[in-house]
């Protein structure tokens, strides 16, 4: 996050930063990992940028209590229900993907995935059944507007795009996918001029890997979403370089790498900082509608490890602050 403040203060833009506590931090401080004065302050702000959350020495409290807690409920009380992850491979990077160079280069997409609905937000539980046996479940379901406006964000951000959009669900076995899919072919209608296709989850995830230039855009569920971006970030090098966007209606929005926490190298200056600042970059174009410091924050990233600037994620030795400095140091030459 410093170095993605730092980032910011280069740009020497009019923007007015406030900072709050979220998760394992303020749940040590207040009790709670969304605490009251942490929301006010969120929904005060014409845009967030989230540092990553999650932390083991809280696996053991209430479910209501742990620090993962804090994204959802931002998301629920800011109305955010669509979240891009784009997905691309920065020149120079082609030896740390996990795939081969020729395929690992054509490798340009954004994986729209819904939050709101399935498997993370169905009623859930622990039963006993007849036998006398505990039996876990968790409900998947979406009804057909939750699908429909993520439908209409995905086909936008396409026609921005190369004007292809690849749905991916799972509707041979399940219900909830069939009314997915039948309902993005409906919304299809207005947006004649994007190709629309449909791909299985499980045949998504094996041509992520075995061909992932054909992908533009893909829209897709929370659960299946949250696989194959993450499944994406192995395609690109590292995790360490994928930002992400949560978005509503208008411009707020929530800006976040799709990292974790990362609890075991807290503190040594190792983590790679470059998807806060690539997520920065998307909060300035999404909901600062600065497409120029945006692009001038990318650029600086891609002249960076054009470079050859590498953390220990890429095999390098640069610390998290030698990193930014690197960046700083692009954005102003």
């Amino acid at each position: 996050m410093a170095e993605a403040e730092k980032v910011l203060a280069a740009l020497e833009l009019p923007v007015t930063l406030d900072r709050a506590l979220v998760g394992g931090a303020a749940y040590e401080a207040t009790g709670h990992p969304l605490p009251a004065e942490t929301l006010a302050k969120a929904k005060a702000a014409d845009a967030l940028l989230f540092g990553a959350v999650g932390d083991p020495r809280f696996d053991t409290a209430e479910r209501h209590l742990r620090p993962e807690q804090a994204i959802l409920g931002l998301r629920a009380e800011l109305g955010l229900f669509a979240n891009l992850r784009p997905a691309k491979l920065f020149a120079g990077l082609e030896d740390s993907s996990a795939l081969r160079p020729e395929v690992a280069s054509a490798i340009d997409l954004l994986i729209v995935r819904e939050l709101n609905g399935d498997v993370y937000f169905g009623e859930k539980g622990t039963r006993a059944t007849a036998s006398g046996e505990r039996e876990g479940y968790d409900v998947m379901s979406y009804s057909e507007s939750e699908v429909r406006r993520i439908a209409h964000v995905a086909f936008k951000a396409a026609q921005g795009r190369q004007k292809r959009l690849c749905s991916v669900d799972k509707a041979n076995v399940l219900e909830t996918s069939q009314l997915w899919r039948d309902v993005v072919i409906e919304v299809a209608a207005d947006y004649p001029d994007v190709a629309l296709s449909h791909m299985y989850v499980d045949n998504a995830a094996m041509q992520l890997v075995r061909n992932p230039g054909q992908f533009d855009v893909i829209v897709t569920g929370n659960l299946f979403g949250d696989i194959l971006s993450d499944q994406a970030s192995m395609c690109v090098g590292s995790i360490g370089l994928l930002a992400s966007a949560s978005l509503g209606v208008g411009r707020m929005g929530l800006y976040e790498p799709i990292h974790g926490s990362a609890p075991d190298i807290a503190g040594k200056g190792t983590a790679n900082p470059l998807a806060m600042i690539l997520s920065l970059a998307m909060l300035l174009r999404h909901s600062g509608g600065d497409e120029a410091s945006a692009a001038r924050i990318e650029a600086a990233v891609a002249a960076v490890l054009a470079a050859g600037c590498r953390g220990a994620d890429l095999g390098g030795d640069m610390t998290t602050t030698a990193l930014g400095d690197a960046v700083v140091a692009a954005l102003n030459n």
